[in-house]
């Protein structure tokens, strides 16, 4: 293992190692302006085309709005698991840049396609007129270059996006310095975000897709530039095979000496570093103590020179701790799933409802139903921007102590079930206004209700997604083994995929159960899906204070025997 897993077994208030001069000469602050401006091209490019994709299948390829927020669901859940693929070859194979480099050109591919399916009167079905009951389905033709243009596309967004925030984190050394970097990652994610939000979707909706798609291919065309540009200043992370390999060993090793009694002496156990072993002793307590037996030296393990003969069958009690680290850190990281879940509902079914909602500011100018979801966009930066330059300042004054990462999570699951609850009333106001005017039978029925109506709960989300997404992020990549730190900061994009297509599969059940999901949502009970989001993220928030109760504990457990030496 390489010297980033002692710095990770060294506690703060000891002076970390010495950093090599190899290791000094690049990376700083300068780096994080080419960073800054390849993610803003990035996020201008992927949003430009992603937050208009409901409207771009309802209006261009004459698809059903849940449907096409379905579809949408599909698409958001590949762009944030393919960050976990991409995390896997960065620390394999190919290093953060490579990948950042590769995506970003796959990326540029995608939005070519786009600009053919936007141009081209081939590649689209005629128009269908608004309330009929019979519009041209796509050929299969049309279908194929459609998935292939937002496959490719997502595969570039999704591989480049978390990379970047882990190529950028790296350049830092500090860890409060990383934080930071972290809470201004977000910001620059959703401001560059919010600008195609709202400009390119305009432009889409108001003047020509392709018009719109022709920006979207120039900013990331840009952002490769600029990205390729700060080579030089880079501290590029040299990929060490696989990361999952030391993790197995550990299991295996454990299973292979199943029946070897455990020591209580730490002399018995094989440290990679000796100097760590006498800073920082890693414990054999009572939370997955089997996995310890990976770590006890027995006859042949070890060689004449005092490295691992067999290493399938001896590991060192870091690896072992790392594994631990892991294990402890799933069931925090599943609770995120149902966390961000109605989040993944709400965002596309709320373009939907705005196409149904009076969007009309002043008499001449129309909102774009896509640019509704710019408010969490805008909501969440303003506040990721608060909080980390007011509001945890001053607490951390007011009580002598900083808001913890569990903490802000915590607040995230509070806050985004609250933004259900609000989402519910909202929706029930909307279907009795639709009721009023009867227009339960009328598809494509404008409902006289202004679209402001939806903005107090998307601001609501933007303020919990500005607790728990930099929260998350930060958590996993100070507590992960440093070399599996691309994977780290790619584990909330993979909570947030996952999430995607548990919202997909749990629409579609509900479709299928009941009858609150019809094509035409203004003869639905879109309330009661809320109310049932309302109850499962209470529960979701129970499960995840038990975890995080338990990861205190082991933490805490953990810092007391690394303080009164090696004990069972």
């Amino acid at each position: 293992m390489a010297k980033t897993t002692e710095s990770k077994l060294v506690p703060a208030d000891i002076e970390a190692p010495e950093i090599p001069d190899s290791m000094t000469k690049k990376g700083g602050f300068i780096t994080l302006f080419f960073i800054a401006g390849t993610l803003s091209g990035v996020m201008l490019s992927g949003f430009g085309w992603l937050a208009n994709l409901i409207v771009y299948l309802v209006q261009e390829f004459n698809v059903e709005s849940i449907s096409a927020s379905q579809i949408a669901n599909v698409v958001h859940g590949c762009i944030n698991l393919l960050p976990i693929l991409g995390a896997i070859i960065a620390d394999s194979f190919l290093g953060s840049f490579h990948v950042a480099a590769i995506s970003s050109f796959i990326s540029l591919l995608g939005t070519i396609l786009l600009i053919l399916t936007a141009k081209l009167s081939s590649l689209k079905p005629a128009p269908c007129e608004i309330g009929s009951s019979f519009c041209r389905a796509p050929t299969k033709l049309q279908y194929v270059v459609l998935y292939l243009s937002i496959t490719t596309a997502s595969a570039g967004l999704g591989g480049s996006r978390y990379t970047l925030a882990t190529l950028g984190a790296n350049q830092l050394d500090k860890p409060k310095d990383k934080e930071t970097f972290f809470n201004w990652f977000f910001f620059t994610v959703n401001a560059s975000s919010i600008i195609s939000s709202t400009a390119i979707v305009y432009i889409e909706d108001s003047i020509s897709w392709a018009l719109g798609y022709t920006i979207c291919f120039a900013a990331n065309f840009i952002a490769l530039a600029v990205f390729l540009a700060g080579q030089r200043f880079y501290r590029c992370d040299k990929p060490q095979g696989s990361p999952f390999t030391g993790l197995l060993r550990v299991v295996v090793a454990a299973v292979r000496k199943r029946n070897v009694a455990l020591s209580s002496r730490s002399e018995d156990y094989y440290h990679e570093h000796c100097e760590t072993s006498k800073v920082m002793p890693v414990t054999a307590n009572r939370w997955f103590r089997f996995l310890n037996r990976a770590a006890m030296k027995t006859e042949g393990d070890i060689d004449s020179d005092g490295l691992i003969a067999r290493p399938w069958k001896l590991c060192s009690l870091e690896q072992v701790e790392n594994l631990r680290t892991v294990i402890r850190l799933v069931p925090i990281w599943s609770s995120g799933i149902f966390l961000i879940t109605p989040v993944a509902i709400q965002s596309s079914i709320a373009v939907s409802q705005a196409l149904s909602m009076d969007r009309h500011l002043g008499s001449n100018f129309k909102i774009p139903a896509a640019s509704i979801i710019v408010v969490i966009l805008v909501s969440s930066s303003f506040f990721v921007a608060l909080f980390d330059r007011f509001v945890f300042p001053t607490w951390q004054k007011l009580t002598g102590r900083p808001l913890t990462l569990l903490q802000r999570i915590g607040i995230g699951h509070v806050i985004i079930v609250l933004s259900m609850a609000i989402s519910a009333m909202v929706e029930s106001k909307r279907l009795k206004t639709i009721h009023d005017n009867k227009l339960e039978a009328l598809p494509g029925a404008i409902v006289p209700m202004q679209v402001w109506w939806l903005f107090p709960q998307l601001v609501v989300i933007g303020i919990g997604d500005a607790f728990h997404f930099p929260g998350q992020t930060a958590l996993y990549y100070h507590e992960f083994p440093a070399s599996l730190r691309s994977i780290a900061t790619a584990m909330v994009s993979l909570v947030v995929g996952i999430a995607f297509y548990v919202s997909t599969a749990l629409v579609e059940l509900i479709r299928r159960l009941t009858g609150w999901l019809p094509g035409n949502i203004n003869s639905g009970r879109l309330d009661n899906l809320y109310w049932i989001l309302v109850t499962a993220g209470a529960l979701n928030f129970m499960y995840f204070l038990v975890c995080a109760k338990l990861y205190k504990c082991r933490n805490i457990e953990k810092e007391v025997d690394a303080n009164s030496g090696f004990d069972i």
